[in-house]
């Protein structure tokens, strides 16, 4: 690790106060070294949280946090405001399970206000804090720090018109870098471009203020055109200045990474009554080269080579994400009416292939999974094949439009859920842990998870055939494939596949966690002990015939799933048992009911209990106890 005296010194924000802008320069090249360099070994949000850094040293110099509220949208970009409030030694095992989240905590420090994790809150939360405050009599500061990305969130919007409403002393920081993951999109993009980029507005707005200033006062009617002239003149130069029609001071814009101005600015915002927007332009990616070249790489990356910024990781096969978005494009070819949807996720889910080929097919809305789905759903009535590609943890923020707009009309959505079940180091923000529990519930939904790469190309393929709504969800990272072939093979809809049979006890598993399956059942083959593997594939419809089949041969039926067990497929089984008057045992594995917390996915699956082992020795157990069982 380099060497930093500066940063070493700093036991928690008000050391800050000491330093001069000098010295502040140095411990903001000390914070960059330190980010990198960890992020290196662990992977993470460089890109982000490279760009704060000023931003950050500002805000915590101005104001008194933990007293004053600094509220993150997101939270990835917070590593230099862990690295500032006294967990340096934390942060040096970024995201593993023995070191600090990648986001705030409240559980690690009181300067984490709130835990963040998915885009557009923080102005809604931050609010929420500011109401409290004078609620209780107090007097604290409260700062929402939202990026520019988060705006094309509707959520941020409701938050901005009932902050106008209300009038609440109300600080909102908006970072403004020109990205989310993906490049930014949308009309609020491009009206926040015209005000980055219109330095002729900011100096006619200033010269037009000083003139209307030096008026002398001639009452009401001059009063009335001068404010309409105002705002004629602010028309014409920037169509609508939204911010101030909402009922907000605006000030900006700032340069993010010159500290005296940004804290000049901050301390200004301080001394005003109601609710205030300061414009901040940053650079994501700022201070490491390879970050500034390609900050979407950067966004979330893996372990890299310090002085490369190359990837350690050497893929041998494709990912489930590689494979889904070669095989939408082979879709597209031979489906004209094919298109893809995604919320600011276009690398991230793999559809950067499609939208280069198929641009006219392919329609990234922002963060705005909501919009998505309806966007889908009207595309569908118009005789469209959508395809929408969202993270699982993303997608929940759409449930109502899902059931609402897609379900209920029984339209012919395919939605892919990428990240589903546990993503490891991004922790319970990201881990897709509920998503066969709310799909399940959904009338007309048909929900396939599959086990290997080849298996999602079958299932893409499958549900282009299918009638209605169709979900596949599938992990992040490699499968057990090595190569994906072209040619599909025919999935018959609600049948299960059979990879090894068994005598007393039969384990059904779904997605990845058929791999443990056939892992438990080479340990207790090893014990003497033959165990069955079901494929499910089809979390609904259930194969009924099958799973009835297996409770009449064996005496004890386990399943395995990556997701909450409440609400999941082993519900779905012992309800099927149930209605069938089985009485043969069911052991079911999946997620608890309760968030699990960061770390590498192997050791996440043992903590949870739902690796080969575990299952194995689980199993064991069960037939010991039960007599009949051997």
């Amino acid at each position: 690790m380099s060497d930093t005296p500066l940063l070493d010194a700093i036991t928690g924000p008000a050391d800050l106060r000491e330093l001069d802008y000098e010295e502040l320069a140095v411990l903001a090249g000390e914070l960059r070294r330190v980010i990198v360099e960890t992020t290196a070994r662990c992977g993470g949000h460089l890109a982000s949280s490279l760009g704060v850094v000023e931003l950050t040293i500002a805000l915590h110099r101005v104001f008194d946090s933990p007293r004053d509220r600094i509220v993150w949208d997101v939270g990835h970009q917070a590593y230099a405001h862990k690295l500032l409030t006294g967990r340096k030694q934390e942060f040096i095992h970024l995201r593993c399970s023995d070191g600090c989240s990648g986001f705030p905590r409240r559980e690690e420090s009181p300067h984490d206000p709130n835990n963040p994790g998915h885009s557009s809150t923080s102005i809604s939360l931050g609010l929420g804090m500011a109401i409290a405050r004078d609620l209780e009599g107090e007097d604290f500061h409260v700062v929402a720090v939202v990026g520019d990305g988060a705006l094309t969130g509707g959520m941020a919007f409701e938050a901005l018109n009932q902050v106008g409403h209300l009038g609440r002393n109300l600080i909102i920081v908006l970072n403004d870098n020109g990205m989310s993951i993906s490049r930014n999109v949308g009309a609020m993009s491009s009206y926040l471009t015209q005000l980055r980029l219109n330095p002729r507005y900011m100096r006619v707005k200033d010269e037009v203020k000083e003139i209307i200033e030096s008026v002398p006062f001639l009452g009401a009617p001059t009063d009335r055109i001068i404010h309409s002239f105002k705002e004629r003149l602010k028309n014409f130069l920037i169509p609508e200045f939204i911010f101030e029609e909402l009922g907000l001071q605006y000030v900006g814009i700032v340069d993010g990474h010159d500290i005296q101005a940004v804290e000049r600015d901050l301390a200004l915002a301080k001394l005003t009554e109601g609710p205030i927007l300061l414009h901040v332009l940053t650079r994501k990616g700022r201070g490491y080269a390879p970050a500034e070249r390609d900050p979407d790489l950067f966004h979330g990356i893996g372990p890299f080579d310090l002085e490369t910024g190359k990837s350690l990781q050497k893929p041998e096969s494709p990912s489930f994400t590689a494979t889904f978005g070669r095989v939408l494009c082979e879709m597209a070819r031979s489906e004209p009416r094919l298109v893809a949807i995604t919320a600011a996720m276009k690398l991230g889910t793999g559809l950067d292939d499609f939208a280069r080929l198929f641009p006219r097919r392919f329609f990234d809305v922002g963060i705005a999974e909501q919009h998505a789905v309806a966007l889908a759903a009207g595309m569908a009535l118009g005789g469209f094949r959508p395809v929408v590609s969202i993270y699982s943890t993303f997608l929940q923020r759409a449930v109502d439009q899902m059931i609402q707009e897609v379900c209920l009309q029984n339209l012919p959505v395919i939605f892919t859920l990428d990240r589903a079940g546990l993503v490891g180091e991004d922790g319970p923000t990201h881990h897709g842990a509920f998503d066969l529990s709310y799909l399940r519930m959904m009338p007309n939904m048909t929900l396939m998870a599959p086990k290997d790469q080849e298996e999602l190309r079958d299932m893409l393929w499958a549900a282009l055939e299918m009638e209605g709504p169709v979900a596949i969800r599938y992990p992040r990272g490699l499968g057990s494939s090595r190569e994906v072939a072209d040619e599909p093979r025919r999935i018959e809809p609600g049948r299960a596949e059979t990879l090894k049979e068994g005598d007393v006890v039969y384990m059904l598993a779904v997605g990845r966690m058929v791999d443990v399956a056939l892992g438990a059942a080479a340990i207790l083959e090893g014990r003497g002990l033959k165990a069955g593997v079901v494929n499910a594939r089809f979390v609904k419809p259930l194969d009924e015939v099958t799973i009835a089949a297996l409770a009449q041969r064996c005496r004890v039926v386990v399943t395995i799933e990556e997701n909450a067990l409440m609400g999941g497929f082993g519900e779905a089984v012992a309800a099927l048992l149930h209605k069938l008057g089985s009485s043969c045992r069911l052991l079911s594995f999946g997620l608890p009911d309760r968030f699990v917390g960061h770390g590498k996915v192997p050791e996440l699956f043992r903590i949870e209990g739902i690796d080969a082992d575990s299952v194995a020795r689980e199993i064991e157990r069960a037939l010991h106890d039960d007599p009949g069982g051997r």
